[in-house]
């Protein structure tokens, strides 16, 4: 049985001998690390000719947005082979790579964009951590329809690339933003129950939180970029 109740506060389960509170916390500031490393990787990017030039060359853009899919299936995947220290370099390196690519997305759209856009993410992706936090409704049942709605963007995505349709990237657009809007709640409420269940002391619960921060950080930039692509002004 899971040590969380649903009809308990989410300050009351404890997870190795820590306070939930004090993992949830752990997880957030591994996030915001990784979104500042994001963002100024990315500033740096669209401000250096040099690194424009390498972003705009497509064999080096296919090659990092590889190396993201590969850090993310390596950080998931051997989360409990790796060592505390090779899982922060990993999730830092895939963050910087990931502010590398989306040096593009400024150069894009306008910075005013660009900012009302994040604003945005910021607001409704706080809103939604703590609904995920704090509801007493199981979101689990919730999973295999978003794993479904978050296929079906990627399938929409790749067909409209021939297509080249604004209708349907407007779609795609709105849905990616409710998928991962949702998915939000869904990703902060499994992370809370695991880490319920499962022992945090010392190490497990520094890997942890990486892990937790990789979930979360990938709703929220996964949230921003579908909403830069439904309200940003393009430069």
């Amino acid at each position: 049985m899971s040590a969380w109740n649903r009809n308990e506060s989410w300050s009351y389960p404890m997870a190795g001998g820590i306070d939930l509170q004090s993992i949830m916390r752990q997880v957030y500031v591994w996030m915001v690390l990784g979104m500042l490393v994001t963002a100024v990787v990315a500033s740096i990017t669209a401000t250096s000719p040099l690194l424009i030039d390498l972003a705009l060359n497509p064999i080096v853009l296919l090659i990092a947005v590889l190396a993201e899919f590969g850090l993310v299936i390596a950080i998931s995947r051997g989360l409990n082979r790796l060592s505390t220290g090779t899982a922060t370099m990993l999730f830092l390196v895939y963050a910087a790579l990931n502010g590398f690519t989306l040096s593009m997305v400024l150069l894009a759209f306008s910075i005013g964009s660009v900012f009302l856009a994040f604003a945005s993410t910021a607001a409704l992706f706080g809103a939604m951590s703590v609904i995920g936090y704090t509801t007493k409704v199981d979101l689990s049942k919730m999973g295999t329809y978003l794993m479904m709605g978050v296929l079906g963007l990627i399938i929409a995505m790749v067909i409209n690339l021939f297509v080249n349709s604004s209708p349907l990237d407007t779609v795609i657009s709105i849905v990616g933003v409710l998928v991962f809007t949702a998915l939000t709640a869904f990703d902060t409420q499994r992370i809370g129950r695991r880490a319920a269940e499962m022992s945090m002391d010392g190490e497990p619960g520094l890997k942890f939180g990486i892990m937790g921060a990789l979930q979360l950080y990938l709703d929220f930039i996964n949230m921003f970029l579908f909403l830069l692509r439904l309200t940003g002004r393009r430069r």
